[in-house]
């Protein structure tokens, strides 16, 4: 099991995750869901500390998927839009 900071498992969810801290480095992200039109967005806290943007339109979901992006040091979560069952995860990819 990863640790905290190399990477978050989020199984059978339904809302938004709270903020949590990665390292940075490259990373694997993944979700799959029930979709029925919804999404599930990987996202990172902006400098304002109060906004998130979505890293890449490769980690913004719509369908099940899988993408290997670098990632600064910072906090990050999973934003669920109307899709269920939602099963995601962000690993550490080792160099």
């Amino acid at each position: 099991m990863p640790t905290a900071s190399e990477g978050q498992f989020f199984p059978n969810i339904a809302a938004t995750t709270a903020a949590f801290r990665l390292n940075g480095g490259k990373y694997g992200v993944d979700a799959t869901a029930t979709f029925g039109g919804g999404s599930v967005k990987f996202q990172k806290l902006l400098g304002d500390g109060a906004t998130f943007q979505s890293v890449s339109s490769a980690t913004d979901f719509t369908a099940a998927g899988y993408a290997v992006i670098d990632l600064p040091p910072g906090q990050y979560r999973f934003t669920i839009a109307t899709a269920t069952a939602v099963f995601a995860a962000v690993t550490r990819v080792p160099s």
